[in-house]
């Protein structure tokens, strides 16, 4: 996982401001079904939608990670350290690449 103060693309950054005022947000959406919320009330915010689009992603792969036996436990717990992890780095105001995740989540339109 690749942790940036500069977003991936220069099409996603709307400047230092919004990744200030929404740090928080963005982190929060790393709790799983939030991340749906974040995604239709924070629509200005390329910040908060970036990490709301790889939390939602994550929802939807633990989601899938229950019902497969055996290793969906072990799945679902390492899907809840990256979003530990995740969280943590939105709320450092980074724009966190997760692999396969954030490739993914590039592709939701709200």
């Amino acid at each position: 996982m690749d942790s940036q103060n500069v977003p991936p693309t220069s099409t996603q950054h709307s400047g230092q401001n919004d990744v200030d005022q929404n740090k928080a947000v963005a982190a929060i959406s790393y709790l799983w079904i939030v991340s749906l919320i974040i995604l239709l009330i924070k629509k200005d915010s390329a910040f908060a939608q970036y990490h709301a689009k790889q939390g939602f992603v994550l929802f939807i792969a633990s989601l899938v990670a229950g019902f497969i036996p055996a290793i969906g436990p072990l799945l679902d717990l390492i899907l809840f350290l990256v979003a530990l992890y995740a969280l943590i780095t939105a709320a450092q105001g980074k724009w966190t690449k997760i692999p396969v995740v954030t490739d993914l989540a590039k592709k939701i339109n709200f």
